[in-house]
C-alpha cells in the first residue's frame, strides 16, 4: 500500500479514541512574537502518552491486529530511534503483549530507561536506525514476533493522522499546519487529513537529514546521509512511499532548516514557555523563526513565511529529551 486515505484516518480515530490523550492547542501571544503578521498556535503533542505523537500509531497498529486476531504469542518487535519504540512498548503493555525494541547505540539514555520502564526487552544495535532495523527484521523472522515499524506502515501513519483531526476541531479556520518530517509517518497522516479539511501542510526537515525533500527532487524514495542535531528522531535514510504520495496529492510545502536554527527554536521555547522539547519538535518551529532564509518549495535553507492574517499551527511532536543542554539565564 503506497497511499493513505481519509477513511483510514477515520478508522484509526474510532480505534484510538479514549486510549490516547487529546491534543492541547495554545495560541502564541503577540508579545511573545511581536513581529509576526499571522496567527500562530502550538499543538502540544509532546504531552501525549510516552512523550510523543508515536503513541497514536502504536495504539492503532496493535488494536487493529488484535481485532483481526493476528497478534502472535511472540509479541511485537520494532526498530526505533527511541520514540516509536516507547510508543510500541507502552501500547503493548496496555494490551498485555510482549515487546522487543531495537535501538541504535546512539539512542538517548533517557529513552532507553523509559523503554525498560514499560517492560520492553531493549536491544542496542549499530550506530544508525537502518542498522537497528535490519537486526529487528532478522529477529522477527526467527522469533515469529509481529514486526511493527517506526513510520513505514499505513496503520502507523493513519494513527498519526488522528492528531490532525483533533487540531482541526480545536482551531477553527486553520490555514496551515507545520510538521517535522523524519521517515514521513506523521507527515503522511497529517497531510492526508489536512487535505480533507482544505488545510496546507508544511513539511520541515533538517538540511542534512532530508529524506522527503530528496524524494521529491528524485521523484522516488532515495537513500540520503543523515547528520543532524535532530537525528535521534529525524534520522531516517529514506522517506516512505506513503509520504511521497502525500506530497503529490496534497497542498504541501517542503522546506529545510539548518541545525543552528533548530537549536535556537528549541531554546526559544524554553526561554518563553519553559517547554523542553526534542530537537525534532523544534525543527517544525525553526521553519518560521529562522531569520533571513530564502523562501522556496525545496530550496536548501528555505523557511516558510506565512501571509498576513494566516492561521498557522506548529506541531510540537515530542519531548523525550535531556534538558541539560538548554541555556539557563544567569543567576537562575
Amino acid at each position: 500500500m503506497d497511499q493513505l486515505t481519509y477513511d483510514d484516518i477515520k478508522a484509526a480515530t474510532d480505534r484510538t479514541t479514549g486510549h490516547i490523550r487529546p491534543v492541547t492547542v495554545t495560541p502564541v501571544a503577540p508579545d511573545e512574537r511581536p513581529e509576526q503578521p499571522y496567527e500562530l498556535w502550538y499543538a502540544l503533542e509532546y504531552m501525549q502518552y510516552t512523550g510523543s505523537f508515536k503513541a497514536r500509531g502504536a495504539q492503532n497498529f496493535i488494536q487493529a491486529h488484535r481485532e483481526a486476531g493476528t497478534l502472535p504469542d511472540a509479541g511485537v518487535t520494532i526498530a526505533s530511534g527511541g520514540n516509536a519504540g516507547l510508543a510500541c512498548a507502552w501500547a503493548a503493555q496496555q494490551q498485555g503483549v510482549r515487546a522487543t525494541v531495537f535501538l541504535p547505540s546512539t539512542a538517548p539514555a533517557v529513552k532507553v530507561a523509559k523503554l525498560r520502564g514499560f517492560g520492553a526487552d531493549v536491544r542496542l544495535y549499530g550506530a544508525e536506525y537502518a542498522e537497528a532495523l535490519e537486526a529487528c527484521e532478522e529477529f522477527a523472522l526467527g522469533s515469529g514476533a509481529l514486526a511493527a515499524h517506526a513510520y513505514d506502515h499505513p496503520l502507523i501513519a493513519a494513527g498519526a493522522g488522528t492528531l490532525m483531526e483533533e487540531i482541526h476541531a480545536r482551531i477553527p479556520g486553520l490555514d496551515t499546519v507545520v510538521v517535522s518530517v523524519g521517515g514521513g509517518g506523521l507527515f503522511a497522516g497529517v497531510a492526508t487529513a489536512a487535505r480533507h479539511h482544505g488545510i496546507r501542510t508544511v513539511a520541515v526537515e533538517p538540511e542534512n537529514s532530508r529524506a522527503l525533500n530528496a524524494a521529491i527532487e528524485a521523484g522516488r524514495p532515495v537513500d540520503v546521509p543523515v547528520d543532524s542535531v535532530a537525528v535521534d528522531a529525524l534520522g531516517a535514510r529514506r522517506a516512505t512511499a506513503l509520504a511521497l504520495h502525500a506530497v503529490r496529492e496534497n497542498d504541501v510545502r517542503s522546506v529545510l532548516v539548518p541545525d543552528g536554527e533548530i537549536v535556537r527554536a528549541r531554546q526559544a521555547l524554553w526561554d518563553h514557555r519553559r517547554v523542553a522539547v526534542e530537537h525534532a519538535a523544534a525543527t517544525a518551529l525553526a521553519a518560521l523563526t529562522a531569520p533571513d532564509l530564502p523562501d522556496g518549495p525545496t530550496a536548501p535553507g528555505g523557511g516558510y513565511r506565512p501571509g498576513e492574517g494566516e492561521r498557522v499551527a506548529v506541531v510540537l511532536c515530542g519531548a523525550n529529551t535531556d534538558p541539560g543542554d538548554l541555556v539557563h539565564p544567569a543567576g537562575s
